[in-house]
């Protein structure tokens, strides 16, 4: 069985709460899946679960590209995409090539709580494709290249997509097409 869900802010990629957080028990998904990879409490989207163990490796692998909407702080120019492009040194070691590039403000739900806004600092939006997943790796790579995060959101695992999905709702996927 494959599960896609769309997690809301704040909320845990693990079925137990923790402290103030909530954990994934209170969305009523089937018993038995686990989340296939992981999105931080401040980030949204797209978490696949299964209850396969070989398709959770095969989801996770750095073969299956993972793609995000990110709003950032700033005006990313060519150089700083290219940056992201080119892959850089994080504290934990060179990341791999990524698809990188800006894009039109996207038609997605409201954020709770909202995204802070200053009148004084713009900002924008990239579509960023990777083939890897370490520990808060979008987040430190827009940082590096100077435009820390403000929203972000995984859109896209491999073939599967969390459009149509509002925040909280799940459904049954193919388990084939990953």
């Amino acid at each position: 069985m494959l599960i896609a869900f769309n997690k809301p802010m704040n909320t845990l990629s693990q079925f137990t709460d923790e402290g103030r957080w909530h954990g994934l028990s209170r969305f009523g998904l089937p018993r038995g899946v686990y989340a296939a990879g992981r999105l931080d409490r401040d980030s949204e989207g797209l978490l696949l679960l299964t209850d396969d163990g070989r398709l959770q490796a095969r989801i996770t692998s750095g073969d299956t590209a993972k793609t995000y909407l990110v709003q950032v702080e700033g005006d990313p120019d060519e150089a700083a995409l290219k940056a992201l492009r080119d892959g850089m040194i994080l504290k934990d070691g060179p990341t791999k090539p990524a698809l990188a590039e800006r894009i039109e403000a996207p038609d997605l739900w409201p954020r709770d709580p909202p995204v802070r806004t200053r009148k004084t600092v713009p900002d924008a939006w990239l579509r960023l494709t990777i083939r890897e997943g370490r520990n808060r790796q979008i987040r430190r790579m827009c940082a590096q290249a100077g435009f820390p995060c403000l929203r972000l959101v995984r859109w896209q695992v491999g073939a599967h997509a969390v459009t149509g999905l509002a925040p909280g709702e799940w459904r049954e996927e193919r388990p084939g097409t990953t």
